[in-house]
């Protein structure tokens, strides 16, 4: 099964919602009017985009049909895929990797699938030639370390790890000392993520963040936001707590192997202006794909 396959049969939910409601929309059509723009504007609605974000849709929709005299109806669809499709490239998507060192910061609320993502991305950098050194930072959850250790073994990649309960930023402190050591190109950090403690999380995010600026001050640096696409508009307010306390460059879009609502991605892209970077097909180290908007739209409609 190709990426593109993988990719519409993940969001599957998100699919049915649009593409069928549409679909109704459209075997009732009669002619572009202003009710058939009212109807896919409550569609994109219904469908987890968000009303800030549908509205917009559809006003660019409108204007486009009265300066190209759309009056078909695949005319409209063309037309609303491509002002999706301007939003999520509104953003620059690629991952920064021109700078050495570059220190990526993976964040996310536990469950959403941040230590498989970290092992993907690692892969995925050292199959570019680069050395990865993975810090297993998230010393609070059981068994977290023995995961994301598992995962940097499948990349090739050095991991630093410390005991269960260690101060993650001590943790992420002897990760760069190695950096330096072995001159190695990127450092991915694995972070805790419970929100339910959400001070704590936040202040231990903070933490972290002053030793990598102090440590590597020319560093680049990404930070990463893992998104599990089939939670739906719970996404926004975990999009919403982390950027209060990180700057957040990327967003990574998981489970999408499975039945997802990833039309919320266009809503969170559109308000907080972040791109999504990589999107998750699949459980196998090679299925993490850098998200491409026009494959991601056509999949959804």
């Amino acid at each position: 099964m190709g990426f593109f396959d993988k990719l519409k049969l993940g969001l599957g939910k998100t699919k049915t919602s649009l593409s069928d409601k549409m679909n109704n929309v459209f075997s009732n059509f009669r002619k572009v009017d202003e009710e058939l723009l009212e109807e896919l504007e409550e569609i994109l609605i219904m469908s987890d985009i968000g009303v800030d974000t549908s509205v917009q849709i559809i006003g660019a929709l409108r204007e486009r049909i009265k300066k190209e005299k759309i009056q078909d109806e695949e005319g409209v669809k063309k037309a609303l895929k491509e002002e999706m499709q301007k939003i999520l490239d509104e953003q620059e998507n690629g991952l920064d990797l021109s700078g050495k060192p570059t220190v990526i910061l993976v964040v996310g609320v536990n469950g959403v699938g941040k230590t498989t993502s970290i092992g993907k991305i690692a892969n995925r950098i050292k199959k570019e030639g680069k050395e990865v050194i993975i810090a297993a930072a998230d010393t609070f959850r059981a068994a977290a370390v023995e995961q994301v250790e598992i995962w940097a073994n499948r990349s090739n990649s050095k991991i630093v790890k410390r005991d269960e309960g260690t101060d993650p930023a001590s943790v992420v402190f002897e990760a760069i000392q190695e950096l330096k050591k072995q001159n190695a190109d990127v450092l991915i950090c694995d972070t805790a993520g419970r929100l339910h403690n959400k001070k704590y999380l936040m202040d231990e995010l903070l933490k972290i963040r002053k030793v990598i600026d102090k440590e590597l001050p020319e560093a680049k640096k990404e930070v990463l936001l893992v998104l599990d696409a089939t939670t739906g508009q719970n996404a926004i307010s975990q999009v919403k707590a982390f950027k209060e306390t990180v700057d957040l460059t990327g967003l990574v879009l998981t489970k999408l192997d499975g039945t997802a609502k990833g039309g919320v991605v266009i809503g969170i892209v559109s308000e907080n202006k972040i791109p999504v970077k990589f999107i998750g097909v699949g459980e196998q180290i090679d299925d993490m794909e850098i998200f491409n908007s026009e494959d991601f739209v056509n999949a959804i409609i």
